[in-house]
């Protein structure tokens, strides 16, 4: 995407800040631009379905206007690839609609001030926190270009995957899918800012039913990886494993639960070990989502809920114990994989933020503007699925810290307890104060040995108790994909990493 940017990015900001000039009372915008290139094909039970290539372009804009009560407004657009050559006229309209949005918004701020004094006077007036301004390109990391992946060399290998696992005895029905996408971002803003960053995602999807002597059971599981198309063809990715081989590991696993027998429900609190797969989803959703500064902020209360760790400005546990000593988490978007970026969508370049460091909670993944809210620092969390919306607070890479203990260990003194492997299926609270998350395997633990396997186990817990009972953390680190993350409304999925190492706690373990 580097060939379509490049050579029009220094005419885009020269044109958007000069236009943005005659614009009235307007003190900052922000333009985010994106072109994309994706490559996809699938098949089922054997059968080629389809592939294709898609490609296309968004963009978004965003200015703060006003006079005593500043107010942001925002416009965006998707476009077609054959309007880059003239792109001015489009962004043009867009500066000036989400002018008028900024304006209109900054008014009714000052009418409600003037007519209900108590409760307009605590509308603010937008403020963003200072940030260094940017100059800089992000190449891509890739071997094989997905520009130059053909579609129907991808739907051979989705194909021959397919068709092979559909062979194997108790398997129902399979659905293998695969894409690879080439992205190319550029922003610029009225502070100077001028930032093209270039991208690529490829990721293998298998769906399958298996029927057994318990029943039936199904699996969804996907690999990939922030690169280009040999995450899929040639397994670099976290699980070490091409489309070919994952494809048949999954589809083993599925029969194999079909002829394990369903989890009974333990009625107390029992000792419980998760892997580093596991701890993927219960990072993302009891630290990642929590940590949020518009949940915080009370930004995503009507749709998507709050955060137990911060009540408000007087009640809350900053600086305070929330899991045990052994217990550190962070976001980091340096570390490779899906979570991975240099700037976010307003220019902010990313940093590492400690969340809970030796059990203490430290600090909230935020933007510019709810940094300012909170007097903190801007750490660059702030990003879209396209440029077309409006961005969100979101996670980059959420982990749990790796410990010094070998795994085998924290297993090997458990006189009887559970080890949970791999992510499925989670039921969060409204402010995450507590969960249910399924596990796709669940094993018996006897006399430090891994026994009997169930299907559909999982854990329940509070999550302030369960991560205060952590007694033992791994030293196998691993962060894996979670490749639909949804946010917002409208809601927006995104590409987010996640994970940690093995963790040893107490919980009760549920199933049928």
């Amino acid at each position: 995407m580097q060939e379509l940017i490049a050579p029009i990015k220094d005419r885009i900001k020269n044109f958007f800040i000069s236009y943005t000039r005659t614009l009235q009372d307007c003190h900052y915008a922000d333009l985010r631009l994106e072109v994309n290139d994706t490559r996809w094909a699938s098949a089922e039970d054997g059968k080629a379905k389809g592939s294709g290539r898609d490609e296309g372009g968004s963009f978004g804009i965003r200015v703060i206007a006003g006079s005593t009560k500043k107010s942001p407004g925002f416009y965006g657009r998707i476009f077609s690839l054959r309007d880059l050559n003239n792109i001015e006229p489009l962004l043009k309209e867009g500066l000036e609609h989400a002018h008028v949005r900024a304006l209109a918004n900054s008014k009714n701020k000052e009418r409600l001030s003037q007519t209900l004094p108590e409760f307009g006077n605590s509308i603010w007036s937008m403020e963003l926190s200072p940030a260094e301004t940017h100059i800089d390109t992000v190449p891509a990391n890739y071997k094989i270009d997905p520009r130059n992946v053909i579609p129907q060399d991808m739907l051979n290998l989705v194909q021959d995957s397919s068709k092979r696992i559909k062979g194997l005895s108790g398997l129902l029905f399979n659905d293998v899918t695969a894409y690879t996408q080439s992205t190319g971002e550029l922003f610029v803003s009225t502070e100077g800012a001028q930032i093209d960053q270039y991208f690529c995602y490829s990721q293998g999807n298998v769906y399958v039913v298996a029927s057994g002597n318990e029943g039936q059971q199904e699996l969804y599981e996907n690999i990939g990886d922030q690169r280009g198309w040999e995450a899929v063809v040639d397994g670099v990715n976290v699980m070490g494993m091409n489309l070919y081989d994952f494809s048949m590991r999954v589809a083993k696993d599925a029969i194999e639960l079909s002829n394990a027998k369903a989890f009974r429900s333990t009625e107390k609190e029992v000792v419980v070990v998760t892997d580093p797969y596991f701890n993927t989803l219960l990072s993302h959703e009891i630290i990642g989502h929590p940590m949020e500064a518009d949940r915080i902020l009370k930004y995503e209360t009507a749709y998507a809920g709050r955060s137990w760790f911060f009540k408000n400005f007087n009640e809350n546990f900053i600086g305070q114990q929330v899991a045990s000593p052994l217990i550190t988490t962070y976001s980091d978007p340096a570390i490779s994989g899906y979570g991975h970026y240099v700037y976010d969508h307003e220019g902010t370049k990313g940093k590492k933020v400690i969340h809970i460091e030796k059990g203490i909670l430290k600090d909230f993944m935020n933007s510019r503007q709810t940094s300012a809210l909170l007097g903190m620092k801007p750490n660059g969390s702030y990003t879209a699925t396209d440029a077309s919306l409006v961005p969100l607070i979101r996670m980059s890479t959420t982990v749990f810290a790796a410990g010094d203990k070998d795994p085998k260990k924290i297993i090997g003194d458990i006189s009887d307890g559970y080890y949970l492997w791999g992510m499925h299926t989670p039921s969060i609270s409204e402010s995450r104060e507590n969960f249910t998350m399924s596990a796709i395997k669940t094993y018996r633990i006897h006399r430090g040995e891994i026994k009997e396997l169930y299907r559909g186990g999982g854990i329940s817990a509070d999550s302030m108790s369960f991560l205060m009972g952590v007694d033992a953390v791994g030293s196998d680190f691993k962060v894996y994909p979670i490749a639909n993350c949804g946010k917002g409304q409208p809601m927006q999925t995104k590409r987010l990493g996640n994970g940690g190492p093995t963790l040893r706690s107490r919980a009760r373990v549920v199933g049928k």
